[in-house]
């Protein structure tokens, strides 16, 4: 049987013992980290005594409750000690009949039967780093091969919040409108205080010209951000950064590139031979919204 929790009944210890020992394990689905982009906002559907458990982070809109996944969430869905495709179906089924869902993504290891979009990501899996990288493209390979005026004046660093966050304000694209800059840096503030995030940045005589953001937790690494200075984008920084990041990490933790349906980033992201992971995701426009809600609320589901 599935049962709704909301934020304040979620007994956080079965939730965090099932996450740490299901199948699909992911960063993103702890309590933290739903705290940090969720601001608290998210609630938990259960299956029996937490055999397994689907987080639900919501936004409220007029005083409806919308189901949407927060700033920096790729992946969530159901958490279970083996993948079970009908039990994920029930999670499924359960949730559309229940919520009003703007967008919920689900996980790679998620087996489903329905039909939803499906999304791209890349993972890399532990090992040697001399093996991760003997892998690499042959044009990753020449882009890390830096000349000798860039190298006798370049270096990497770890940074703090403080330094970098000026350089991600001037640099973070893609973004509608100011407060979802806001929102950005206040998911990366909050996680680099928790300890969960740390910073890199390629220097160039002195000048911060390329910066990686990287959350650890979970034995994964994940990609949360990278920045880049478009004057020196042929100087091939961020790829130094990565291959930085994997230099330190992969002998020990998955690394989560955190993208690749944007073409230009799917082949950058590429030149690293990650394995591609597909989720699936349930997405619907605003329109579609509306018709839903008179649905639920005749039927009195909604909640």
């Amino acid at each position: 049987m599935i049962r709704r929790f909301k934020y304040h009944e979620i007994d956080f210890v079965k939730y965090s013992q099932c996450l740490e020992h299901s199948e699909q394990r992911k960063y993103s689905a702890t309590k933290d980290f739903l705290d940090i982009t969720a601001s608290n906002l998210w609630e938990i559907l259960v299956y029996n005594d937490y055999e397994a458990v689907m987080p639900v982070p919501f936004v409220r809109k007029y005083g409806v409750k919308i189901v949407h996944n927060p700033m920096l969430c790729q992946q969530l869905g159901v958490f279970s000690r083996k993948d079970d495709v009908n039990l994920n179906e029930q999670f499924l089924n359960y949730l559309e009949n229940h919520y009003l869902i703007r967008a919920y993504p689900f996980n790679d290891g998620n087996e489903l039967r329905s039909k939803l979009r499906i999304r791209k990501n890349f993972l890399i899996y532990p090992e040697a780093y001399e093996k991760v990288y003997a892998r690499y493209s042959p044009k990753r390979k020449r882009k890390l091969r830096l000349d000798e005026e860039v190298l006798s004046h370049s270096e990497v660093r770890t940074v703090s919040y403080e330094e970098i966050k000026p350089f991600i304000k001037s640099n973070l694209i893609g973004l509608n409108k100011e407060s979802d800059l806001a929102g950005f840096m206040k998911i990366y503030e909050t996680s680099y205080h928790l300890k969960y995030l740390r910073f890199l940045a390629f220097y160039y005589h002195n000048r911060i010209i390329n910066a990686i953001a990287i959350y650890s937790d979970c034995n994964m690494v994940a990609l949360l951000g990278t920045f880049s200075d478009k004057e020196y984008v042929k100087l091939s920084g961020a790829s130094v950064l990565i291959d930085q990041a994997l230099k330190e990490t992969i002998d020990t933790h998955i690394f989560d590139f955190e993208g690749g349906d944007i073409p230009n980033i799917e082949e950058f992201f590429r030149g690293f031979r990650p394995e591609l992971k597909p989720y699936a995701i349930i997405e619907h426009s605003k329109k579609d919204l509306f018709k839903k809600l008179g649905s639920l609320l005749l039927k009195g589901r909604i909640f």
